[in-house]
């Protein structure tokens, strides 16, 4: 490996007091030279201690920044950090991860030898109570997320139509592609990847890309974490059909037929029963195996399943309306970070 790569990590943030300084102490254990290495914290104008514990790493280490980002959402944070990156290859991290200390070197490395425009890891998630800890079996098993390979892969592989956790690219191919499209406010890296593809660009999930990341501190934050993440997901259905895989449209039918099986109820409470029993059969059953695979802490992933499929169902067809009624208020283009319209 080309250890003389300069390398920019951009960092989106925003009221992220309780992890940022873990993150940025596991980012600065890395073992890629830090001459060669520039950090940037993108905080949307945090109104917690964000900015005071980021302003104490940036006093003591002269390649660490911090930038603003007045829009505070994701995307405009990560099109600030292109635009600033002073480095070749720029990689994304995020606040509420920790990393291992050959993070970056691996990325660096996968990205420079594979031939791959994009590299990303398997983002495994932790907990420390019994809501977290069922919100992480539920986030990293088939019946929670899917055939989505990066919630639990067990080996590296290119992605036709899958995305990874976080990314390392080129800066050229960021910049190439118009970067992260801001009018996206969730589900920014999806779009993203579509681009990529398109424009011959392919994608590699390493194992070798170790991080462990912080899930929702509630049920109700994860309701409202999957619900955007569906509603923002229909948005990118809807304008790149070809990006929509199959496991996106379980979620939403199921809300669907639960939606059918309160009308039937007036009419056959046998036929109303059939769509929530078969739920409440199936998720019991590979919660059972969870349980009793994993450890009784983890006894809330039946309700950490329903949750995450509720919420993101419940928020795809959501934005199916949202965005079907607006369609004609927005273009497919991207905001161009290498031009800088922020």
């Amino acid at each position: 490996m080309n250890c003389q790569s300069k390398v920019t990590v951009v960092i989106p943030a925003r009221n992220e007091e309780k992890w940022i300084r873990g993150c940025l102490e596991s980012v600065l254990a890395n073992d890629y030279p830090a001459e060669y290495l520039e950090i940037l914290v993108v905080d949307g104008m945090s109104e917690d201690g964000t900015r005071i514990i980021v302003g104490d790493f940036v006093r003591r280490f002269p390649f660490i920044r911090l930038l603003d980002n007045p829009r505070r959402v994701i995307p405009t944070a990560l099109n600030i950090g292109i635009r600033e990156a002073r480095g070749k290859i720029i990689v994304r991290m995020d606040a509420h991860t920790t990393y291992a200390p050959d993070y970056i070197r691996q990325a660096v490395e996968a990205l420079e030898t594979s031939g791959a425009a994009m590299v990303g890891a398997v983002q495994k998630p932790t907990g420390n109570t019994l809501v977290t800890h069922g919100i992480a079996a539920a986030t990293s098993f088939p019946f929670g997320v899917g055939n989505s390979y990066y919630h639990y892969g067990k080996e590296s592989r290119w992605l036709e139509d899958d995305s990874v956790y976080l990314g390392t690219w080129f800066k050229q191919s960021l910049t190439e592609i118009g970067g992260f499209n801001e009018k996206w406010l969730v589900n920014e890296d999806s779009e993203l990847n579509h681009r990529l593809r398109k424009s011959g660009g392919k994608i590699l999930l390493s194992l070798k890309l170790r991080c462990s990341y912080q899930v929702r501190s509630s049920l109700r934050a994860l309701g409202r974490q999957y619900f955007r993440y569906g509603m923002w997901r229909a948005k990118t259905a809807l304008t790149h059909p070809a990006s929509l895989a199959w496991r996106q449209l379980v979620p939403p039918l199921f809300v669907a037929g639960l939606l059918v099986s309160l009308v039937l109820t007036w009419i056959s409470p046998v036929l109303a029963l059939m769509v929530p029993c078969a739920y409440l059969l199936a998720n019991l059953l590979v919660s059972g195996f969870i349980v009793a695979q994993k450890g009784w802490r983890h006894v809330l992933v039946p309700v950490a399943f329903y949750t995450i499929h509720i919420s993101w169902g419940s928020g795809f067809l959501a934005g199916l309306v949202r965005f079907c009624l607006m369609r004609s208020r927005f273009t497919v283009g991207p905001t161009h970070a290498g031009e800088g319209s922020m």
